[in-house]
């Protein structure tokens, strides 16, 4: 449904002999109006469980799996391997794979001091300038990570016929 007749066919030379082919421009992105991007009553916030695909998503709430890229492009996700909360497994494999040792400490930081105190700020891995600054290990930092991308906004079932025709629309609009 993503690729189907969505983005436009233009003629390549990859080798430069002049030799040109009809190619799909994968590289064709639009981005949301900022209305639509800003309007809260287009969207649900949902805390993505672990496991849960983009897929098993848009099964659930839309009735089909191919409205998958709906989620991915409202939530800004290009690479859903790297910006899609990993499973719990996955993740456990991940940590030990980038760390060899996922209790250490990866950063410090530091409370705002005002505004929002509740806000941290990471002073890097020397504390020596701010001896009360809390230890953030390697495992705490991924995990803070994990937490962020869990949080994504979900399109409201009743506008998906719209955001669709929506998209049709300005991926025709340009040549490029």
């Amino acid at each position: 449904m993503y690729f189907d007749d969505n983005f436009p066919v233009i003629p390549y030379d990859s080798v430069g002999d002049f030799k040109f082919k009809d190619v799909t421009n994968l590289l064709r992105r639009v981005a949301l109006r900022a209305k639509v991007r800003t309007s809260v009553l287009l969207y649900d916030t949902y805390d993505v469980k672990s496991g849960e695909t983009p897929e098993s998503l848009a099964d659930k709430l839309y009735g089909d799996s191919q409205f998958h890229w709906i989620i991915l492009l409202v939530n800004d996700i290009t690479d859903r391997y790297h910006e899609w909360p990993m499973s719990e497994a996955q993740f456990s494999q991940y940590l030990k794979d980038k760390y060899s040792n996922p209790d250490a400490v990866h950063h410090y930081e530091i409370s705002q001091e005002s505004g929002d105190t509740d806000i941290k700020i990471n002073i890097g891995t020397n504390n020596t300038d701010y001896p009360t600054a809390t230890a953030i290990t390697n495992y705490e930092h991924e995990q803070k990570l994990q937490d962020d991308r869990r949080k994504i906004r979900l399109l409201d079932p009743s506008f998906i016929s719209q955001f669709v025709t929506e998209y049709k629309s300005l991926m025709s609009e340009s040549n490029i």
